[in-house]
């Protein structure tokens, strides 16, 4: 018997140990199981193609979900539309740009984020996200726990710097 055989040996049959196997959680619980929630709804366009609606006016926003301890929304974003500068109280979240371009200002710098970039920040992160672009995007924002509270904050005062990377997945 060589080695090889020995080690299916050992191993064995990952099938006869299901009971080992943990299921799959209804619900997100782990920062990188609601990066996974937002990458899966992402990916199916049915589940929010049909929703969007742009308004000149204000930007335009739709609760999507809703989970024990999270939220899912949908926004819209025309040319020149912004979040102003402000922080999610005590959820953090991810932002993921599901067409289009955005970006977003922070005091550590300027960074564009395209379709598909996603960004995952903590309580008391401050951010403001512009559609600086020609063209309206799309994004999807996930809060844990759910959104109850979005403080303003006054504009940056230091000069900020570019950043390079453009659809890293951020702390």
């Amino acid at each position: 018997m060589n080695s090889s055989d020995n080690d299916l040996q050992i191993a064995g049959d990952i099938l006869e140990v299901q009971h080992l196997l943990q299921p799959p959680r209804e619900h997100p619980a782990t920062v990188a199981e609601f990066v996974g929630l937002a990458r899966s709804i992402a990916a199916d366009r049915s589940q929010w193609e049909h929703l969007v609606e742009y308004d000149a006016t204000t930007r335009w926003y739709h609760r999507l979900r809703t989970g024990p301890g999270y939220e899912v929304w949908l926004l819209s974003w025309v040319p020149g539309q912004g979040s102003g500068l402000h922080d999610h109280g005590r959820s953090s979240g991810v932002l993921t740009v599901l067409e289009g371009t955005l970006t977003e200002r922070t005091e550590r710098g300027t960074r564009a984020l395209g379709m598909g970039a996603q960004r995952v920040f903590a309580p008391g992160y401050v951010h403001e996200v512009v559609n600086d672009a020609l063209e309206p995007a799309v994004s999807l924002h996930v809060y844990y726990p759910g959104l109850t509270e979005m403080p303003m904050h006054s504009a940056c005062t230091a000069a900020p710097a570019a950043y390079d990377e453009v659809d890293a997945v951020t702390a």
